[in-house]
């Protein structure tokens, strides 16, 4: 069975016990994978998910171009940018100050050797810690990192709201009401990155659920 698909059959069975509209929603997907890594440095994909924060992804799809475009009239690489010479430059391509200061401290634990070999081998708790010592670095990023950069199949990114709010969509729940989202994802472990990616999947076309009262 491939990785993919076994995942997915563990996902159902979790989901059939837990909420039939969350199972529905899954089965009606299929299986996902998570994609390979689209960056050989880890500080490259880290610089890219710092511009990815808090935006939607085509707000940050349009700046991240706006960088590559700056770099290509320079005959530059993007991390090339992340320094303070290239502060406005990074400005205008439509980077808050936060950012570009973030940005600027992941060029810099990068040059001090934060990024080893060894930090693939640390559990996703411990390899968090490393990468929020950078300043502009939080859970989230660290997340997606864990995901997308180190192909972690069992990351649930509590903080991120697309995932939680589909999560609640699909189980009946709202906005209003307390819902510990790691609590509930638990029983999906290992694969709760798989969970979230294919929230991420289902979000902007899945209905919410008929929920009596």
């Amino acid at each position: 069975m491939m990785p993919e698909a076994d995942s997915h059959a563990h996902l159902l069975a979790v989901a059939q016990r837990l909420s039939m509209p969350l199972y529905a929603a899954l089965a009606g997907l299929g299986p996902v994978a998570i994609t390979p890594p689209t960056h050989a440095r880890v500080a490259d994909r880290l610089a890219l998910e710092v511009v990815n924060q808090q935006l939607s992804t085509k707000a940050a799809a349009a700046i991240w171009s706006r960088v590559e475009a700056a770099c290509a009239v320079q005959g530059l690489a993007p991390r090339d940018l992340f320094v303070s010479e290239h502060t406005e430059t990074l400005r205008s391509c439509g980077l808050s100050a936060a950012k570009v200061r973030a940005v600027q401290a992941i060029r810099l634990a990068d040059e001090a050797g934060l990024f080893g070999p060894s930090l693939a081998t640390l559990p996703h708790p411990e390899r968090s810690a490393i990468l929020r010592s950078i300043k502009g670095v939080g859970q989230w990023t660290a997340d997606m990192i864990g995901i997308f950069h180190y192909g972690d199949p069992d990351i649930w990114p509590a903080g991120d709201v697309a995932a939680v709010g589909c999560l609640r969509r699909l189980t009946g729940g709202t906005a209003t009401q307390a819902f510990d989202t790691r609590a509930f994802t638990a029983p999906f472990a290992p694969y709760r990155s798989h969970l979230a990616v294919s929230l991420w999947r289902l979000r902007d076309g899945v209905p919410a659920p008929t929920v009596a009262v």
